[in-house]
């Protein structure tokens, strides 16, 4: 009985915590249209997830998973926050690639910066190149679109 009531402290203690940290929720907008979330680990490092479609005239389907190191935080305005973040990551997805639906599984990095809001708004750019695996082949696409400027408005809380 004692190690349950134990149990219990402990995963509640987890609970308080994880539901402490910073998070965001929002839209990324570049080269397509999805749903981003950030959790914020340790001040100032942070996780970042993305799930959304991609492309123009052929559109695919990644999720993406990043984490992120805030290695600047310039003083330019008297209100708000700036941050200059940059990190590694993975993407899997569904791409039309070679005139087929094919599965990729791509590593990435991230480089932006992001402004927070005195309220509860931030707004951040960032370019996310990478390199990966479609079916079979070297999948350039994720590099070369990854240089399209995208830019993310979430509301923090």
């Amino acid at each position: 009985m004692k190690k349950v009531v134990l149990f219990a402290i402990a995963l509640l203690g987890c609970a308080v915590m994880a539901t402490a940290q910073p998070k965001a929720i929002g839209g990324r907008l570049g080269w397509g249209l999805g749903a981003s979330y950030e959790h914020y680990l340790g001040d100032p490092n942070f996780l970042e997830f993305d799930a959304g479609m991609f492309g123009v005239n052929d559109v695919g389907f990644r999720l993406d998973g990043l984490y992120n190191f805030v290695f600047a935080e310039p003083d330019w305005t008297p209100r708000g926050t700036w941050q200059w973040y940059a990190g590694p990551g993975v993407a899997l997805g569904s791409a039309h690639y070679n005139h087929d639906d094919n599965f990729f599984f791509m590593f990435e990095g991230q480089v932006g910066l992001e402004y927070k809001f005195w309220f509860n708004l931030q707004l951040s750019a960032d370019l996310r190149p990478g390199f990966g695996i479609c079916d079979g082949e070297f999948y350039t696409d994720g590099f070369y679109y990854g240089f399209l400027p995208t830019l993310s408005v979430r509301y923090y809380f």
